[in-house]
């Protein structure tokens, strides 16, 4: 390969499979090329989930090429089947809508809109979904899926051999995502579909639909579904979902999150989520762990939030991390002052602070000595927290090492 846009694509580890690399990356090295992402819009903001999509968008806008992101109010309506063990829940078009709005948010920050021959195009896939007339659709679309084929999709074959329901609804959800590439092809000159491996056999379907419909060639990319060397899925945590959205999770976590990596990710999310070069982060494979996760803590958030936010979310964590001490940036939960006239039990002020969902769990926390109030480990799970626990209206309430929460009184 030559040092191009897949070459990097594949040191960066972003490459799972291509329907023809070598053709791929024999046209995005002599011309400039459109290529898409597409993203359902099920939720108000993205989750790190979503992250090496975008970090594929970015690569392409690095090569000068042009990204269109695909935000799905048609397809979001219908819900992609892949991966999923049950139908997602129905949204109505004033939600999608509002969640459109608030995503596209996400890629104005990790894009640039300055370039005119790369900036991000926009697009809607309701604008032609919304518009189809069935019958015609069946005649002129639905003619060149067979049934054979598409239950050998492992969006369709996983959940038929698991006997979970598959709506008739979701059956067709690969053929809209052809269509999809069919009609930014034909209007955007699009002639490169990205998505994750799970989303091979839609991508396929695309591909071919351009094929039969009008003898142009396309192509495919996939990237490979991240998952922790702990075997967990990337984006998720015990909290919930890692949200790319500040009103969702604060930078302060946002910076936790990265910090926390597991030892044997560190190299590997350094090359996918930052835009270290490759040779820098090779030669640093022998440096301190823990200075490692730092900068890829730092890379990360400052990608999103910025500098100043990563910076201010360092200092809390160093700050936390002393005894006594307090950090400026971690969540904050207001009690009321009269809710501590006769206390509050331990467990309950755990599960205020969302650091742990369940009561069984804050027990079994508190049994394994597990939780702090202001650094100092709580021993009986019966036990109240009163005014005379806060300092300055302020208590710190910890899970673990990592996971802290701060208790401000308000009247």
């Amino acid at each position: 390969m030559k040092n191009s846009f897949l070459t990097e694509f594949k040191e960066r580890e972003y490459f799972n499979q291509c329907t023809n690399s070598e053709e791929l990356d024999n046209l995005m090295h002599n011309k400039k090329i459109n290529a898409y992402i597409g993203f359902d819009c099920t939720a108000q903001s993205l989750h790190v989930g979503s992250l090496l999509q975008i970090m594929c968008l970015r690569m392409l806008q690095k090569y000068g090429h042009r990204p269109i992101v695909l935000l799905g109010g048609g397809t979001t309506m219908i819900g992609d089947p892949s991966g999923k063990e049950e139908t997602r829940k129905i949204l109505s078009t004033k939600e999608i809508d509002k969640n459109i709005k608030n995503i596209k948010k996400v890629f104005d920050i990790f894009l640039d809109k300055k370039n005119i021959k790369t900036k991000p195009i926009f697009v809607n896939n309701f604008k032609w979904l919304g518009k189809l007339n069935y019958i015609k659709f069946l005649r002129e679309v639905g003619k060149h899926f067979t049934i054979n084929k598409m239950l050998s999709f492992d969006s369709v074959k996983l959940r038929l051999e698991r006997e979970q329901s598959l709506s008739y609804m979701e059956f067709n959800y690969m053929i809209l995502q052809a269509y999809d590439f069919l009609e930014l092809n034909k209007k955007n000159n699009c002639v490169l579909q990205i998505g994750g491996s799970d989303q091979w056999g839609n991508i396929i379907n695309g591909v071919e639909l351009i094929k039969r419909s009008s003898g142009k060639q396309t192509f495919g990319l996939t990237t490979p579904l991240i998952t922790l060397a702990s075997g967990a899925k990337m984006g998720k945590t015990e909290k919930g979902a890692v949200w790319l959205d500040k009103k969702l999770l604060s930078p302060y976590d946002y910076w936790q999150f990265w910090r926390n990596t597991d030892d044997r990710d560190v190299i590997k999310f350094l090359k996918m989520f930052t835009d270290k070069e490759i040779a820098e982060i090779e030669g640093m494979k022998n440096k301190n762990i823990n200075e490692l996760k730092i900068l890829l803590a730092n890379e990360t958030t400052s990608m999103l939030h910025g500098k100043v936010a990563a910076k201010k979310a360092a200092e809390t964590a160093k700050k936390t991390f002393s005894a006594g001490s307090f950090g400026d940036d971690l969540p904050v939960v207001k009690i009321k002052k009269n809710q501590l006239n006769t206390g509050v039990n331990i467990i309950d002020v755990v599960i205020m602070s969302n650091l742990l969902k369940s009561k069984s769990e804050a027990r079994r926390a508190i049994k394994n000595l597990g939780i702090k109030i202001n650094n100092n480990t709580v021993n009986n799970d019966n036990s109240n927290i009163t005014i005379d626990d806060f300092k300055d209206d302020i208590l710190k309430l910890s899970h673990g090492k990592k996971n802290h929460v701060l208790f401000k009184i308000i009247n």
